[in-house]
């Protein structure tokens, strides 16, 4: 016999090998973890790391956007961060959750994941719902804690449409397969309209634009789709089929300097705080324009404004370096996925982490209107985190399928 063996012992004169032994020495529980087939071996770690790492500078901005209204008011300065340590705790293990979960396993409950958004969907419009900000958007949860539907919806999208192209037995997805998925995202789209959430609708709209362009389907049915968007689009401009208050959204982005007190505030003053902060930054909780609350909405929508600040040039690179690592590596699995479900999965969380990034930047900074859209692992919010969470735990179930076979 070649090599070392594993020690034994005798019993009823045969020689029993010792159990947990290998080479004559006992194998660790780490080494079993990270076995060759094993789970955390075929886990993506960078792109562990840097959602870990994105989670911790939110963390931070967080905590230095909130702490000087709170001790204003004679509050606890460490509300804020207690809640957003414990969404990224949750969200964590959400992640892990998920990762664990074969992409086979996904597929077959794509149906319930979408059953149970438009549930919460539906929720959020009955009297469980609750209004914050002038949005039907969240469900209120005892201890002062909400959830908001809308952002699992994300989720639920990209899982059903991938599922929808995946269960095509042709060649090429045909106008069936197509209408069955505008079928199904149709309804996500509307609920969401309704509460209403522009900013989510958009990136639904987007993801679900993607999915349908990478799922090979014909280029003359996506002719035909462009132009019937084209038309819905110029339809809700001329019903007014938007909010006031969206529209204005759309005329202070186009004439930011006509109404510097009322609609252009937002724009101009994250502008002024984007650019304050110089190559480096005031440091943390030394942002004067953060003291002052002058950007509403600082902890969530407008938190690239902290950075902007506090964190300076550097800081606000790093970010956006950080959230490109996590696209690159979701579509580096999109193209190395063994099915197109695991590819489309992948891609439309890719364009999500995106669009929403690019959205929420763009409009800090003057390039694109502004809308209620978080930024990826650093705005505050539990919802948001969660979904973020989940959908980094279904590249990392792609990317294991894959791993089997490599």
């Amino acid at each position: 016999m070649l090599g070392r063996t594993s020690p034994s012992y005798t019993v009823r004169g045969y020689s029993v090998p010792r159990l947990g032994t290998f080479a004559g020495r006992p194998r660790s529980l780490l080494a079993r973890a990270f076995a060759r087939n094993s789970v955390l071996r075929r886990m993506d770690w960078l792109l562990v790391l840097v959602v870990a790492g994105l989670s911790a500078i939110g963390v931070l901005l967080v905590w230095s956007a909130t702490q000087p209204a709170l001790l204003a008011a004679g509050l606890d300065p460490h509300t804020y961060l207690k809640k957003q340590l414990l969404w990224v705790v949750i969200g964590l293990f959400l992640m892990v959750a998920v990762s664990f979960i074969d992409s086979r396993q996904l597929r077959s409950w794509a149906p319930l994941v979408y059953g149970a958004t438009l549930l919460g969907l539906l929720a959020v419009l009955s009297p469980l719902g609750s209004d914050i900000n002038g949005a039907h958007a969240w469900i209120s949860l005892p201890g002062g804690f909400q959830v908001e539907p809308s952002e699992f919806a994300k989720v639920a999208l990209v899982l059903i449409i991938a599922t929808v192209f995946s269960n095509w037995r042709g060649g090429t997805p045909g106008l069936r397969s197509v209408l069955v998925a505008l079928a199904c995202a149709a309804p996500l789209m509307a609920l969401v309209v309704i509460e209403p959430a522009l900013g989510v609708a958009m990136v639904l709209s987007v993801v679900t634009a993607s999915m349908i362009v990478l799922s090979g389907t014909k280029l003359r049915i996506l002719a035909a789709l462009a132009a019937i968007v084209g038309v819905v689009v110029a339809a809700a401009g001329g019903l007014h089929l938007l909010k006031s208050y969206q529209l204005t959204r759309f005329t202070s982005f186009l004439h930011p300097a006509a109404d510097l007190s009322g609609a252009g505030y937002n724009a101009a003053q994250a502008k002024i705080a984007v650019g304050s902060g110089g190559m480096f930054g005031t440091g943390l909780f030394h942002g004067q324009l953060v003291a002052g609350n002058f950007v509403p909405s600082q902890q969530t929508d407008f938190i690239f404004t902290v950075a902007g600040e506090e964190l300076g040039f550097v800081g606000t690179i790093t970010i956006v370096v950080l959230l490109g690592i996590v696209i690159v590596r979701a579509l580096r699995i999109a193209t190395r996925a063994d099915d197109l479900f695991g590819m489309l999965v992948a891609s439309g969380v890719a364009v999500w982490f995106a669009f929403q990034s690019f959205v929420n930047i763009g409009m800090t900074i003057g390039i694109t209107p502004i809308t209620g859209l978080p930024l990826p692992f650093v705005s505050y919010g539990g919802s948001a985190v969660f979904a973020d969470m989940i959908a980094i735990g279904m590249l990392q179930s792609v990317r294991r399928h894959h791993s089997v076979f490599d």
